[in-house]
């Protein structure tokens, strides 16, 4: 079996994202060379007709180009076909050779639209699992594509880890970590040069976030942590969830955590509307790497809530 496959037989996905030149391919073509991802199907989509960042990844496993199209729009039926056919290939004639697949995103792609659309298609759905969203901000301009660019904060929004590129001098990029920790406090942050990782830079008590303008009506988004019970409830638990996820769904930007189900206990994500294809977990905490997980707990990451409020409506659903 390939380093990376899943023993439900789903493979699992990384999405690599960020704004314009924030240096993914740069970062990726590091990470092949220390053999991360070395058992992974790479896919590079570029809005442009003319790819070029292919050109960089020579040492992956398996290399396609989604080009002239954003993934997340124009290119989106482009990408739901090559993911098909990595999928077939896996089970096929790449059997035991393909461990996971990586797609490194336009820089205009929004990284939820794209698993939105993975979710909605039925084979999809069922072959592929969204392991982790990765976003790439740029240190050098950052802090300018925050200021005045939606997509760039969507971006970092629907993020599991955020990596800084390019550092500038320590006080640049110690606001601009400080304001990727507002905007998004549930995401792991880290920085690199070159695809090559270095330490944060030390942050004085005295620094402050950027001050970002508002485009639009809208509130920073926060952690709220809800405790649903280890009885057993999950179908009121998804049913619950699914009503949120209707009636707020642009507001909640993900959702975290591992709830007992009759199958077991099930890890539970979701970014914005889409909840992903559950991924069961043993019961045998030592199964696991890191901490044990905290079981009738979940995260909702999101704006314009209260814990006191998503507590209320959980209880009155629940009782």
């Amino acid at each position: 079996m390939a380093e990376g496959a899943r023993s439900d037989g789903c493979l699992p996905l990384t999405i690599l994202g960020g704004f314009l030149g924030a240096g993914k391919s740069t970062w990726l073509r590091h990470q092949l060379h220390q053999d991360r991802f070395r058992d992974h199907a790479i896919l590079v989509n570029e809005a442009a007709e003319t790819p070029v960042d292919n050109l960089l990844l020579a040492g992956a496993l398996r290399l396609g180009v989604l080009a002239g199209g954003c993934a997340c729009c124009t290119g989106q039926a482009a990408l739901v076909a090559a993911l098909r056919e990595l999928c077939n290939d896996a089970s096929g004639r790449d059997a035991g050779r393909i461990g996971g697949v990586l797609l490194e995103t336009s820089g205009l792609a929004d990284p939820g639209r794209i698993a939105a659309a993975i979710a909605a298609d039925p084979v999809l759905s069922r072959r592929l699992a969204l392991r982790e969203t990765l976003v790439l901000v740029d240190g050098l301009h950052g802090a300018r594509q925050l200021a005045d660019e939606g997509l760039a904060r969507a971006q970092i929004e629907a993020a599991d880890a955020l990596i800084l590129t390019k550092p500038t001098n320590a006080a640049d990029l110690g606001r601009l970590a400080l304001t990727l920790r507002r905007m998004n406090p549930h995401a792991a942050l880290s920085a690199a040069e070159q695809g090559v990782a270095v330490p944060l830079p030390s942050v004085p008590d005295d620094l402050r976030p950027l001050d970002l303008p508002p485009l639009g009506p809208s509130e920073p988004i926060a952690p709220y942590r809800l405790a649903v019970g280890q009885d057993g409830g999950w179908v009121a638990l998804s049913t619950w969830l699914s009503a949120l996820l209707h009636a707020r769904g642009d507001d909640i930007v993900r959702i975290k955590g591992v709830v007992r189900t009759p199958a077991g206990r099930l890890l539970l994500q979701s970014v914005r509307r889409v909840v992903q294809p559950p991924e069961i977990l043993p019961d045998d905490d030592a199964a696991l790497a890191g901490p044990a997980p905290e079981e009738g707990v979940i995260v909702l990451i999101g704006r314009g809530m209260t814990a006191e409020t998503l507590e209320r409506s959980w209880r009155r659903f629940g009782a």
